[in-house]
């Protein structure tokens, strides 16, 4: 199994490399140059395993010779030890036909831990053959941060740099990444959005020079391990629905695209979905991308659901490289034209091809209020933000077909809009629940990329 770049011009790796080195070095997002089928009787097969030993048989064709079983099954053992439930990935029924997919139960409450607590395996075990130090620096809007910060704090030859928007995180996701005492883990927060904190991270790896120096590799969704470990909760839950004897549909609250691309992944594989719908809120570039086929960022407009808050989707590049026939030069121009325009038309047949994976849906901020309250008083389940947008959309598309919502983060992790809309305010689970009393340490840095490469440069010699 070999990874090419989705702009066509980077060298082909095994997964090991493609994992450590994050973003290719044409700007582009590394994919797997074939998705490996998995039979109907493979899929099958998944029924009564455990969500370790589903993880196993998902991941492993995408994984080649890079590690043994023996280093493999280590590691997803070690992932989900310090997961609350024992399915990892329970299911929850809200209505007929309509299914919540838990996905918060990890040590940092949000769905980003099933990936980043399996790469820290994965990296200490890579790191520790070649005597390599690398130093990761990840943007985050709020959730890929903290469960990042947890994945790798205290090792000894990783160092951490974290950009998040000033302000525009909750605090419960603030204090999850400044209140880590290890020594190789620093969060900044930086003047700007989101769209800025990518945008720097992304300009460090194109710096080849000061990516080579400081050993410079990503473990957000941009990084493909990312993806690949998300791609099991879709098989996990579709199987306990009845695949692949019936279709499962999913819908997926959206930010940078990782997670629901996974899902696309699960379904070239061979799991049968007939809709994968994006669920977005008001900051909605790709419900009005698949609705007009124009892709055209606006101004981010600060909502309750703000991991959401993201104009430059970065893995909607892999789906665009999908839907444009695997033409890394066209997608190299379109990212061109997306940088310095702020958007592009759709070519010809890339629509379609899109609408044919994906359906769409929005949801204002009221409707998400709206949601949270209704769900709570009818299904007796507490979302957060992000998951009732999810919600919300996914009720527009309910069928014959059984639909699974993702619940992507843990209610606890957004209080202030959970009470706004039902009056409880969601406690924090025991072993987090003196976070508010905790040191925090934080350093606030304006968006300059020479000040944040002499940044990480100066932390990397500490």
């Amino acid at each position: 199994m070999n990874y090419i770049s989705t702009r066509g011009q980077a060298p082909r790796l095994d997964f090991e490399a493609t994992m450590l080195a994050g973003l290719a070095r044409d700007g582009g997002l590394y994919v797997p140059d074939a998705v490996p089928a998995m039979p109907a009787a493979e899929i099958a097969a998944l029924a009564g395993l455990s969500y370790e030993e589903a993880a196993l048989r998902v991941m492993r064709p995408f994984m080649g010779e890079s590690f043994s079983e023996a280093e493999l099954e280590e590691a997803v053992a070690k992932a989900y030890a310090g997961f609350a439930h024992p399915a990892r990935a329970p299911l929850k029924q809200l209505a007929p036909g309509h299914f919540l997919l838990e996905l918060f139960h990890g040590p940092t409450l949000a769905f980003k831990d099933f990936a980043m607590q399996l790469i820290g395996q994965l990296f200490q075990t890579a790191l520790a053959r070649s005597g390599r130090r690398v130093t990761i620096v990840g943007a985050t809007s709020g959730d890929t941060g903290s469960a990042a910060i947890e994945a790798f704090r205290g090792l000894p030859n990783v160092d951490v740099v974290i950009l998040f928007p000033e302000g525009r995180v909750s605090e419960v996701q603030r204090r999850q990444m400044t209140t880590a005492a290890d020594a190789n883990v620093h969060a900044v927060a930086l003047a700007g959005d989101f769209d800025a904190c990518q945008a720097r991270v992304k300009d460090m790896f194109n710096d080849f020079a000061f990516r080579d120096a400081v050993g410079l590799t990503a473990v957000n969704s941009i990084n493909w391990a990312r993806v690949l470990a998300q791609v099991v909760y879709f098989f996990t839950s579709a199987v306990a629905l009845g695949a692949p004897h019936r279709a499962v549909n999913f819908c997926v609250p959206t930010g940078n695209f990782g997670d629901i691309y996974a899902g696309s992944i699960a379904r070239a594989m061979g799991l049968p979905m007939e809709r994968l719908v994006i669920a977005t809120n008001h900051n909605d570039i790709l419900h009005r991308t698949l609705e007009t086929a124009e892709h055209r960022t606006e101004a981010v407009r600060p909502s309750i659901s703000p991991s959401m808050d993201i104009q430059v989707s970065s893995n909607f590049e892999r789906a665009l490289f999908d839907a444009l026939a695997r033409d890394g030069a066209a997608v190299a121009a379109l990212m061109a034209e997306l940088k310095g325009q702020g958007g592009f038309a759709l070519p010809q047949g890339a629509a379609g091809a899109l609408r044919a994976i994906y359906a769409s849906g929005r949801a204002s901020e009221d409707e998400t209020r709206v949601t949270i309250a209704r769900t709570y008083a009818e299904a007796g389940e507490l979302l957060c933000p992000h998951s009732a947008v999810g919600v919300h959309v996914a009720e527009a598309f309910l069928g014959a077909v059984p639909m699974v919502t993702l619940a992507t983060a843990h209610p606890a992790k957004f209080p202030d809009a959970v009470e706004a809309a039902v009056g409880l305010r969601p406690p924090l689970p025991a072993h987090m629940a003196d976070l508010y009393e905790r040191t925090e340490r934080v350093t606030h840095l304006p968006d300059d990329l020479g000040v944040l490469q002499e940044f990480v440069c100066e932390r990397r010699a500490a």
